[in-house]
């Protein structure tokens, strides 16, 4: 039987952002902030997901090993490094978040003694950024996902308007009592793109992060979802439902600003959350608009 480990690991390290090709004006439009000199640092957390059939001891990789393996090729030469200067491939392509996941997974593969597969580099910049390189990506080695958070508060009921109260607590609970209630969401976009040969970027993240405000944040925080939001006049606002509407609102102008617009998660509470694939939900679109031209 297969089962897939997990192991977790942190380093401490600088970066800085600069092409020493472009001009001053030319980097700091790329990369902002991340051009000043020295650097800036991060505390980075690493997840390396390891798979492979169970041995006679009912495991995939004894545990010390593999923190020995990942220790010795990765944190090593990374903790309380300078990045720019820690590995040749940081000299070609700047060491980003999604530049630093591939070439750990680069790095770590050739370690891995067979049957083992390394199923996914999961890195951490800081908790609302991250980058994953999975094993079943696609395209020239460079292609990528790329994970901001962002944070909106916002209030709403649940009830459909043709029920009466009483049936809408049936079903909705205490969730559809007439003054709503609120919550702090937090929700994560997922994109997916290939990393630049030289910038080590997958899509401006300046850009993306602009684009997550202006159509997500901006008209959602501080609202009343079902009153000030004219989508969810008509539209309850389960979780369920608001992080379709965020998907949907999102998929353009991030295919605009050059990525693919993966995953939306939206977390309502610690323990209620929903998320809904990209591809998944403009398919179901696009398949929708089809079946009604065919009628029409």
């Amino acid at each position: 039987m297969k089962c897939t480990i997990n192991r977790r690991s942190q380093f401490c390290a600088s970066h800085r952002y600069w092409l020493p090709e472009l001009s001053e004006s030319e980097n700091l439009r790329l990369f902002g902030k991340c051009t000043r000199a020295p650097g800036h640092g991060h505390n980075y957390v690493l997840h390396a997901a390891i798979t492979s059939e169970l041995d006679a001891h009912g495991m995939v990789l004894n545990l010390t090993e593999a923190k020995a393996i990942i220790q010795r090729e990765i944190i090593e030469p990374l903790d309380f490094s300078y990045l720019n200067d820690a590995w040749d491939e940081f000299a070609q392509t700047l060491p980003t978040t999604e530049n630093i996941a591939r070439v750990i997974w680069h790095r770590l593969v050739p370690h891995l003694p067979a049957p083992l597969r390394l199923t996914n580099i999961e890195l951490y910049e800081t908790p609302n950024l991250w980058a994953s390189y999975p094993e079943n990506r696609q395209g020239n080695g460079m292609n990528a996902y790329l994970t901001v958070a962002a944070h909106f508060s916002a209030a709403h009921r649940l009830a459909l308007p043709e029920l009466s109260y009483e049936q809408n607590c049936e079903i909705y609970g205490k969730c559809a009592r007439p003054n709503g209630h609120g919550h702090n969401y937090r929700v994560e976009v997922t994109v997916k793109g290939d990393v630049h040969p030289r910038t080590g970027m997958l899509v401006d993240l300046v850009a993306l992060q602009n684009v997550i405000d202006h159509h997500v944040i901006e008209p959602f925080d501080h609202t009343f979802l079902n009153k000030d939001v004219p989508y969810f006049v008509e539209t309850v606002p389960t979780a369920e439902n608001i992080v379709i509407r965020i998907c949907q609102l999102l998929y353009q102008p991030i295919e605009d600003i050059g990525a693919t617009l993966h995953k939306v998660k939206l977390i309502e509470s610690p323990n209620n959350s929903a998320e809904v694939l990209a591809e998944e939900l403009m398919d179901l679109k696009i398949s929708q608009s089809r079946s009604l031209a065919a009628v029409i």
